[in-house]
């Protein structure tokens, strides 16, 4: 029994960053879901909402505005 011991604790560091790594990914897969969500019922309360052009320059692109 004493022989395992270095290598659980060889091993510990590894499970603590895999625990680490799979919270941040699960939580930025569940944000991304909610923030989808959340854009698509804001787009079906809001249906008559186009976005703004500006078309009132003549001869003006994107690269011209300051």
């Amino acid at each position: 029994m004493n022989s395992t011991w270095p290598y659980l604790a060889a091993l510990i560091p590894s499970v603590g960053v895999g625990f680490l790594f799979w919270l941040v990914i699960k939580n930025m897969i569940e944000g991304d879901r909610k923030e989808r969500l959340a854009h698509s019922q804001w787009e079906r309360d809001h249906p008559e909402d186009v976005p703004v052009t500006r078309n009132d320059e003549p001869n003006s692109s994107p690269v011209d505005r300051k």
